[in-house]
């Protein structure tokens, strides 16, 4: 008989904030050495709830033993010193610090000097032990998201970890750092090591999950399921209390004009390397084109440089219109709607209202204001007309914008840009980091729009999006066009060899030359 205590047991969690139940009596027990995925919708608690167990925030009542032992947490450094961290989905690093630097960041010791080589070399051993690796003299800010990540878990493991908390890991990761992610993780527990692993993604969780436990507006509706036998179908089921569509239908139509010409776009980064080289397309009225490549190949830039957040070389023409090089407020005036890909810096302003943020592109304009003045009652009721049309789940137009759950807050900007009735949307991951019920909302709301006559640009690193929304595809790889096809036409193989540097034509002649 098996007498090894579990890791983590959570009895009858209770969260409370004014005016929200967080978690309502959730259980949740962690076996040693397993991946123990939890699910939900956006807001459905589970970063609360792991808040909680990583000494963030104190449960309003019920009890939480690690290890067997009784524990009652006043803060992080109380659940690091039982052996519990957690890697935020928003990492926690100084960028012009080394990686050294940051895992020794907050440590009672080194006091008033630092052996380098010493703590270098410990750091070392724990990812010769763990499998990540990272140059521990390097800078966070020269460093991939991916090696970021690595730099958040061995801080953790550095403090003496074995119960790690993932919180949407693999949401800012490429596909093969999602692959290695998914490698350490198994190496991890292999060691002993227990995980919570918290995503979005289904088949990440089929992959690597021992069990799941299923949190649905704060509640359980899955308590440590076991993953066998548990397909993508059911475990959305239990999330969103409903049948999730993964296919969304696709009407198949005839592209009207030239809404947008891109024309031999070059442009630089923020570290003053080139990022676009000789960029050139077309998308045409009703149309999607996708945007495919591994992140940090032109993408993000390209869509700067469109909605004038990024100056640029070449040509940009929306309607006839030249906006290269132009402020963002003339793309507004020119009708071209931005999802950015960072919704909570860039698309919205946090500490404001969501009056105040979908009124953003249109408080210059009748009957919510004038110029000069807001008429505060016209722009609440138009705000209300939103929340209720686009589903925006929050106590009331008067929330800010960042106690908005991710999936709500993407809504209030999809809600602001297609109000505007836009000919040119650029859309950047709009479903990045969202749950399966949130993510069929906001691709067909996408769709909607191209069958209204919009122009789409979608940047997206999820193939499978990409395939199901695009008309068209096209693959960036350090900053230049490696080929377009219809979606139609393209098969996953072909995108991949363009994604890793081969051109679309290359590719033709290898296979005209085959016997």
């Amino acid at each position: 008989m098996n007498t090894t205590p579990n890791a983590v047991e959570m009895r009858d969690i209770v969260i409370r904030f004014p005016g929200v139940l967080a978690n309502d009596h959730v259980n949740l027990t962690l076996k040693q050495g397993e991946i123990h995925a939890l699910l939900g919708e956006n807001g459905a608690g589970k970063s609360t709830l792991m808040n909680a167990l990583s000494g963030l925030y104190k449960p309003t009542s019920g009890t939480i033993r690690v290890h067997g032992e009784l524990v009652n947490f006043n803060s992080p450094r109380d659940a690091i010193a039982k052996g519990i961290g957690m890697v935020h989905q928003h990492f926690m690093l100084v960028p012009v610090q080394t990686v050294t630097e940051n895992i020794l960041l907050g440590l009672d010791k080194p006091r008033f000097r630092m052996n380098t080589k010493k703590y270098e070399a410990e750091i070392l051993a724990i990812q010769e032990q763990c499998g990540l690796f990272v140059a521990p003299d390097a800078l966070i800010w020269q460093l991939s998201v991916g090696e970021q990540q690595r730099v958040e878990i061995l801080k953790m493991l550095y403090r003496g970890a074995d119960v790690l908390i993932l919180d949407e890991p693999t949401a800012v990761l490429a596909p093969r750092e999602i692959e290695e992610l998914m490698g350490t993780m198994q190496a991890l527990t292999a060691q002993g090591k227990s995980i919570i692993f918290i995503s979005h993604k289904l088949h990440e969780v089929e992959a690597v999950a021992d069990r799941i436990t299923i949190l649905r507006k704060g509640k359980v509706t899955a308590e440590g399921l076991d993953m066998a036998g548990l397909d993508k179908r059911k475990l959305a089921q239990l999330m969103v209390g409903r049948d999730v569509v993964f296919e969304v239908e696709k009407d198949v139509r005839e592209p009207g004009d030239v809404v947008l010409a891109v024309r031999d776009l070059h442009a630089i980064n923020n570290k003053g390397v080139p990022a676009l080289r000789g960029v050139s397309f077309e998308i045409r009225s009703g149309e999607i084109l996708g945007i495919a490549g591994v992140a940090g190949n032109g993408q993000s830039e390209l869509a700067e440089c469109i909605t004038g957040l990024r100056n640029s070389e070449g040509n940009i023409v929306v309607d006839g219109e030249e906006l290269s090089n132009a402020q963002p407020i003339k793309a507004i005036r020119a009708s071209v709607a931005h999802i950015p890909e960072d919704r909570t810096h860039v698309g919205s302003a946090p500490n404001l209202t969501i009056t105040d943020n979908t009124i953003m592109k249109c408080y210059r304009q009748s009957p919510v204001g004038n110029g000069v003045t807001i008429n505060q009652g016209n722009a609440q009721s138009f705000a209300t007309e939103l929340k209720d049309e686009y589903a925006i789940l929050a106590p009331s137009v008067g929330t800010q914008a960042r106690k908005l759950s991710g999936g709500n807050l993407q809504k209030v900007i999809l809600a602001r840009e297609i109000t505007a009735q836009p000919r040119l949307m650029v859309a950047v991951q709009p479903t990045r980091g969202l749950d399966v019920g949130a993510i069929e909302a906001i691709q067909r709301l996408l769709l909607e729009q191209r069958d209204t006559g919009t122009a789409i640009l979608l940047i997206s690193e999820e193939l499978e999006e990409l395939f199901a929304l695009s008309d068209r595809i096209a693959v960036m790889f350090h900053g230049q066009i490696m080929g377009t096809l219809k979606t139609a036409e393209a098969d996953v193989d072909t995108i991949g060899l363009m994604m890793t540097g081969t051109r679309l034509e290359d590719i033709h002649s290898t296979v005209e030359a085959q016997p």
